[in-house]
């Protein structure tokens, strides 16, 4: 009977004690990293994420999620991406990048594929060959040397290293074929894609996109 007394005195306790928290301290992960979002993300990323087309993207698209790995998420935030306009947020902690991750996970319309998805083989392909694909059907949106934003491009800097070195084969390679849905980035695979691209000219295109960053040097 004394033990069960202790138990009940310490979960007693402990309800008091958290009664007693600030309330940022009570949060759900999701919670607490929406709060932070607000604080540090919205000013580019908009409310809920969305991004701004031509400005910075959408953090909450399905796809990109699904194809996201946590890891690549957290040192997304924490780096950020060097020349463009996503700065390190390394200064916030890892529990507050964390919370962050979580909320925008939340947003998330299935399981990820992440893992799935970056083990898939590399791209075996033509730097040539993607050259002429990526000039004809990329640089469009993401300029003539995958500059993105800073080309005056709506799409992201994709033929910059801070990407390239975070992202695998696999990533670029499911993001060419399906797209993101709601945004500029259509799929360039199958009957309703923009240009039925084979899968060996998607992996030129991946080849050639990995000479970029050594271009710039």
């Amino acid at each position: 009977m004394q033990g069960s007394g202790n138990v009940t005195l310490v979960v007693a306790l402990a309800v008091g004690v958290a009664g007693w928290l600030p309330s940022w301290a009570q949060e759900a992960p999701a919670d607490a990293g929406e709060r932070s979002f607000v604080r540090n993300c919205l000013v580019c990323h908009q409310a809920d994420a969305i991004g701004k087309v031509g400005f910075a993207p959408s953090l909450t698209n399905p796809e990109l999620l699904a194809v996201s790995s946590e890891k690549l998420l957290l040192a997304t935030i924490r780096d950020g991406r060097a020349g463009t306009g996503m700065p390190p947020f390394a200064h916030l902690g890892r529990s507050d990048i964390k919370a962050i991750v979580k909320y925008l996970q939340s947003f998330a319309k299935g399981p990820s594929r992440a893992a799935e998805i970056d083990a898939q083989a590399a791209a075996r392909g033509d730097a040539r060959l993607g050259r002429v694909w990526y000039d004809q059907i990329c640089s469009t949106c993401h300029g003539a040397n995958g500059d993105g934003y800073a080309a005056g491009g709506t799409g992201t800097a994709i033929g910059m290293a801070g990407f390239l070195n975070s992202v695998s084969d696999g990533f670029i390679r499911t993001t060419i074929k399906h797209g993101r849905s709601s945004t500029r980035m259509l799929a360039f695979q199958g009957p309703a894609g923009l240009a039925d691209l084979s899968d060996r000219e998607i992996d030129d295109i991946i080849v050639y996109l990995r000479t970029l960053p050594s271009a710039r040097n």
